[in-house]
């Protein structure tokens, strides 16, 4: 079952990547008393999550503050190595890596996909979602192979 408006999300092990490592963080504790901006993309490094998803969330990062946003937030079924490579190559320091590696997140909250055709097993969607205490406000979830309802700009847009 895929999760909704109104739901809180489940409580999952997620990995931080940090300049010291990687941090392992529980989902219920990292969401609970702000509200964060959450996005997820298929894979770090890859086409559109490199040159669209992530630049949009760091570019509007201000914007998205000013509108009550405490933290940006990027989920994806990496590791927390490969996501804190993938941050530091788009200087994108005001976004939080969230390493989803097992996929338990994505399998929780219902969005996964089957990136098999692409040699990338299974994968979280592309979404995203605001969160304010640990409760879905918000939920965009793109069609496969679509890249607009996820973005910073549409959540702006809903705020």
């Amino acid at each position: 079952m895929t999760i909704a408006v109104g739901d809180s999300l489940p409580d999952v092990t997620l990995v931080k990547a940090t300049p010291d490592g990687p941090q392992q963080v529980q989902s219920s504790e990292y969401f609970k008393g702000k509200t964060v901006a959450l996005f997820s993309v298929p894979g770090a490094f890859t086409p559109t999550c490199s040159a669209r998803h992530l630049p949009g969330y760091v570019e509007k990062a201000d914007d998205l503050k000013a509108k009550g946003v405490d933290e940006i937030a990027c989920t994806a079924v990496n590791d927390a190595f490969v996501l804190g490579a993938w941050k530091g190559a788009n200087d994108a320091g005001e976004v939080t890596m969230l390493a989803d590696g097992n996929a338990e997140f994505a399998e929780a909250v219902g969005l996964t996909m089957d990136g098999s055709g692409f040699g990338m097993g299974k994968r979280g969607q592309r979404y995203s979602m605001l969160v304010e205490d640990g409760v879905v406000k918000q939920l965009n979830v793109e069609a496969p192979g679509d890249f607009s309802v996820s973005s910073a700009e549409h959540m702006l847009g809903q705020m």
